[in-house]
């Protein structure tokens, strides 16, 4: 009697999670149990990251707009809390951003922040 392949569903399935698999190296693009798990993992990774490249992305601008403000002789934790202070709403995306185009208008920012409310 022959083995049951289970039809097209069962297939469908299968060629889903191969394709997802393209350009994995060895029998992991071309073997269903081996590119399954390595499928799996890879999407774990992928939904941890995108929240991980938040953090990231923050700490990359944190650290900018620190070495920002020590050329303009203060650090970061009294420029944020400045800013603050003076109902100053940039974000840390735009004072990095600002602080690499224009250093001219960070060091406004900067003599902004710590003037006296």
């Amino acid at each position: 009697m022959p083995r049951v392949t289970r039809g097209f569903k069962a297939r469908r399935r299968r060629n889903k999670v191969l394709s997802l698999a393209k350009g994995y190296r060895g029998g992991k693009h071309r073997l269903f149990k081996s590119a399954a798990e390595a499928v799996d993992r890879a999407l774990c990774y992928a939904y941890r990251d995108r929240r991980v490249k938040k953090r990231e992305f923050r700490q990359l601008w944190i650290a900018r707009i620190n070495a920002a403000a020590k050329q303009n002789g203060t650090n970061y934790s009294r420029l944020i809390s400045g800013l603050n202070k003076n109902s100053i709403e940039l974000d840390r995306k735009v004072l990095s951003n600002l602080a690499i185009v224009d250093p001219g208008a960070f060091s406004a920012v900067v003599r902004a922040s710590s003037q006296a409310n």
